[in-house]
């Protein structure tokens, strides 16, 4: 499958002196057995210097494909976002680009210097010192030393180690190796620059700063490609996406469709649903702790049960329980992360710091968190909610997923404000 990753901004995007890499129908396989795969490296070897022909397009016992016919086009100063699951191909996919392995069929063409930054600083020599570092890294990346002279500064106040450039690089911490392994491949000033989770390092002001790096870059025409989990960063970078899956391109285009895509079918690979309600069994009385969760879900007005959430639109969270007694000051904690980025915290609620008082009786009832909106933004989530008494659990799920979509266009956003407008005169 091949997708042109292209975009209106460009006037000249049907001429082809445009394209900077092109992946044309792109395979690569590996073995899952260190020995054989031994023993295949040494039989391909001989196979090379015999003039023979290797099998290159099909898989031999123990093999696999980290990636399988994938195929785009990246036109200058576009930025395009590598989105999928570990395991998906997308770092296998940057190292054939950046030419450190080679692909077992199809091809890569590139034109203009590429740029590689698979993992901050890997390539740095630790017993050298961070001055003699700039210099080794970017005569590698194919600066001139005349042209490291100039920039030489530039390269340090980015990184911010004035007071270490002349120390060993063994000795900085790894918040310096990320921030000087940036500079020096920023101001390379690559025609194509490649970004393998990179940009989940460092502080927020270090981030700011490669940030805004980035933008001046892509004006001036730069090229780029982005591995990241996190699709807060994708979407604040890059406008086009390539959606990869065990190795195959699933889907290409705008970046938040492909998101959205990717994070639907995360959310439908697991082992539990992800949309409506989620049963649990009943335990025996003599197995309880005194109240369990029997039923959870979202629901709306008139208590009908949500398939999905959306942006924007009123809900209730549903939590169906049974009590075997009374209990004062019930205490409902629910945690919620997003299953797609770095699984960060996006909501922390407890009825206890709502100040709302909660009292159960024996039998069953249902629990409710009234939402007047939800303020999530579209993607897939885990949440954690647990039935309490002050320190003590009664029961708690750690499991429940669910899906929240919108009809608007929102995704590039951290969470959702609801809003009226008007014009006072």
């Amino acid at each position: 499958m091949t997708v042109e990753i292209s975009d209106r901004e460009f006037a000249t995007q049907n001429d082809d002196s445009e394209v900077v890499i092109s992946v044309n129908n792109v395979s690569k396989k590996f073995c899952r057995d260190l020995k054989t795969s031994l023993f295949y490296g040494i039989r391909d070897i001989a196979t090379d210097l015999v003039g023979g022909k290797r099998k290159s397009e099909t898989l031999r016992k123990k093999e696999f494909w980290a990636l399988k016919d994938v195929g785009f086009q990246l036109r200058r100063g576009q930025a395009l976002g590598l989105i999928g699951a570990n395991g998906a191909g997308k770092s296998t996919l940057l190292r054939i680009i950046s030419g450190l392995i080679k692909p077992d069929t199809g091809s890569v063409d590139i034109v203009g210097r590429v740029a590689p930054l698979i993992a901050l600083g890997a390539g740095f020599n630790p017993i050298l010192t961070g001055r003699e570092n700039i210099y080794a890294n970017m005569s590698i990346l194919g600066l001139p030393t005349r042209e490291i002279k100039k920039r030489f500064d530039e390269v340090v106040d980015f990184a911010e180690i004035w007071e270490a450039i002349d120390a060993p690089v063994q000795s900085y911490s790894s918040g310096m190796a990320a921030r000087l392994g940036f500079a020096c491949a920023v101001y390379v000033e690559p025609e194509i620059l490649l970004i393998d989770e990179v940009l989940a390092v460092g502080d927020i002001k270090f981030k700011m700063k490669c940030h805004r790096r980035l933008a001046k870059l892509r004006e001036r025409g730069t090229a780029f490609v982005l591995v990241s989990h996190n699709p807060h960063n994708v979407m604040n970078v890059c406008d086009r996406s390539v959606y990869l899956a065990k190795g195959q391109l699933i889907m290409g285009g705008d970046t938040e469709a492909v998101i959205r895509k990717y994070e639907e079918d995360l959310c439908l690979s697991g082992t539990e649903s992800a949309t409506g309600a989620m049963y649990l069994p009943e335990k025996p009385e003599n197995e309880s702790l005194g109240l369990d969760i029997l039923a959870l879900s979202f629901k709306d007005a008139s208590g009908q049960v949500l398939s999905e959430l959306m942006t924007g639109e009123p809900a209730y969270l549903s939590i169906e329980c049974k009590s075997y007694k009374t209990i004062e000051d019930l205490n409902v904690k629910i945690l919620v992360k997003a299953l797609s980025g770095e699984h960060e915290i996006v909501l922390y609620v407890t009825s206890d710091t709502d100040g709302a008082s909660l009292k159960i009786v024996p039998g069953r009832a249902e629990i409710q968190m009234q939402m007047p909106f939800c303020g999530l933004t579209p993607g897939v989530y885990r949440a954690k909610i647990y039935v309490r008494q002050r320190e003590y659990d009664f029961d708690g799920v750690q499991s429940f997923r669910f899906t929240v979509k919108s009809e608007r266009t929102i995704s590039r956003c951290l969470y959702y404000q609801p809003r009226n407008w008007q014009i006072v005169q």
